[in-house]
């Protein structure tokens, strides 16, 4: 039998929670609904009123993934939908997931959440920008630190704040709050940061893709702020063997550049020593101008 809860009013049918979903640590679907339920406070901030894409990956990791950025089938008509135009699709809708009801909903079809920089009132007007941090074997986590240093200080002179969160994968996310500023002028400006980067720093930096250039440097991916583009959104778990998070960090542990791998297990006790580290981007007061 299919158990029914009730969520915030909303009647839910949550199925096959036993079914393990990241067979590196045996953490089911159960687990996982129960991350999202006890991290919605911070998630959902992050979430509301901003599109949403799933990644889904219903028979975990190993079984089929795909990203879909239209509405589930069966997608209850509680959930809010927002316009989303694109040239293939001019009548587009995608969910929002403004409550609790929403992402316990979302989550029972187990995916990885991303979202756009822009909010659905005002498609391509970024109300952040973010920088996409990637190493190439044997780079790791280490040199996207000292990346992100660099980063974080060129940012700074232009008057600009950066946040820190894990990829859950194997790099790093800056996150900078932002006055809302077209997203082609956001773009620009990450891209000439980006090639900044290279030029000041050309033995472990890449502003451009090329896989033959990748090993051992790191690729500073400012594509993501290009209207049609997503990023993971902070508090998201991964489709990976294990259960990572997206997680936000300290400057101080970037300085310390190791140790940054989290997972569902550890954002309780975070969110209980830190807070809500990224609670500064949805904060209209902490944006900032570009130059």
């Amino acid at each position: 039998m299919t158990p029914i809860t009730e969520v915030d009013g909303r009647r839910l049918a949550l199925t096959n929670l036993e079914k393990v979903i990241h067979p590196a640590t045996g953490t089911t679907k159960g687990e996982i609904l129960h991350y999202y339920a006890v991290t919605a406070e911070a998630i959902l901030p992050h979430l509301q009123d901003r599109p949403v894409s799933f990644l889904r990956y219903p028979d975990g990791p190993d079984g089929q993934v795909f990203f879909t950025k239209n509405p589930p089938p069966g997608t209850p008509d509680w959930v809010r939908t927002a316009p989303v135009p694109r040239s293939e699709d001019p009548g587009a809708r995608q969910v929002v997931v403004d409550d609790l009801a929403s992402l316990v909903w979302a989550s029972n079809l187990v995916v990885e959440f991303h979202t756009p920089q822009w909010r659905a009132e005002k498609p391509a007007v970024a109300d952040r920008m973010v920088f996409d941090l990637d190493p190439g074997v044997p780079a790791g986590v280490a040199e996207c630190c000292e990346v992100a240093l660099w980063l974080r200080e060129r940012l700074a002179a232009d008057g600009l704040d950066a946040y820190a969160k894990t990829s859950g994968a194997k790099g790093l996310h800056l996150l900078v709050p932002l006055v809302p500023t077209p997203s082609e002028t956001v773009s620009a400006y990450a891209r000439a940061l980006a090639k900044e980067g290279e030029a000041a720093m050309p033995r472990l930096v890449l502003h451009r893709m090329a896989r033959s250039l990748r090993p051992g440097k790191v690729f500073v991916d400012h594509s993501q702020n290009a209207a049609a583009k997503t990023t993971a959104t902070p508090y998201t778990l991964r489709a990976r063997p294990e259960p990572t998070v997206s997680a936000p960090v300290t400057w101080e542990e970037v300085e310390a550049r190791r140790g940054l791998a989290f997972r569902l297990g550890d954002i309780a006790a975070r969110l209980d020593r830190y807070g809500e580290l990224l609670g500064p981007l949805t904060d209209p007061d902490g944006a900032g101008r570009l130059p």
